[in-house]
């Protein structure tokens, strides 16, 4: 009796499991960090160093969720903001690239 109770329950739960089927669809552009503003790897300080020097013009493409860095509230990333956003991991060494360019998050070269 207790063999067959547990045969059956082992074919309900793999049949439900079978049946559950694969899960979400893969998407169609990938993306290249989390969406909601999670943190990514943390910079070094020379990458940090680096952006914050060369990437003035497009700095909030690195800049994972810029209200985080953005401590003070004023839309403007200072220095200190920016060196506390490499810090905890809000800032990614390669920018994304614009909604408009069909790429969605991901950097054009990310092997750099």
């Amino acid at each position: 009796m207790r063999l067959a109770i547990l045969a059956i329950t082992a074919l309900l739960a793999t049949t439900s499991y079978a049946l559950g089927g694969g899960g979400a669809p893969v998407p169609e552009k990938p993306e290249g960090v989390p969406p909601s503003g999670r943190p990514t790897a943390v910079l070094d300080q020379a990458d940090c160093e680096r952006i914050w020097r060369n990437s003035k013009d497009t700095l909030s493409g690195h800049i994972v969720n810029f209200e985080m860095v953005d401590k003070s509230g004023d839309g403007k990333v200072s220095e200190s903001e920016f060196k506390m956003g490499c810090d905890k991991g809000w800032v990614q060494k390669h920018a994304s690239l614009p909604s408009n360019s069909g790429g969605g998050q991901t950097p054009r070269d990310p092997t750099q």
